[in-house]
């Protein structure tokens, strides 16, 4: 008898089957999230040593960190674009 969870996740198979990714698929995904990952970091070490120059100015310190958010959120949109790119060819 298989538990709710393993029934719920048969159905999903079944709808949405899995893609076996091939290796070099794999390293390309790996270079990307290398890529991605060093992109952030700059973002986050810029933006960050402007928010505590910002100090003192309310204003500019809420700009600069939607601004973060913002650029993070970008970032992650075009990782993810790319990844999918790889996992669809």
């Amino acid at each position: 008898m298989k538990s709710a969870y393993e029934l719920a996740m048969s159905r999903l198979e079944q709808s949405q089957p899995s893609r076996v990714l091939t290796e070099e698929q794999k390293a390309a995904i790996r270079e990307i999230d290398s890529e991605y990952d060093a992109k952030v970091a700059e973002r986050k070490i810029f933006l960050e040593s402007e928010i505590a120059n910002s100090y003192g100015d309310p204003l500019a310190t809420e700009s600069l960190k939607k601004q973060l958010v913002s650029e993070l959120a970008s970032i992650e949109e075009k990782r993810e674009k790319r990844k999918e790119g790889i996992r669809g060819s």
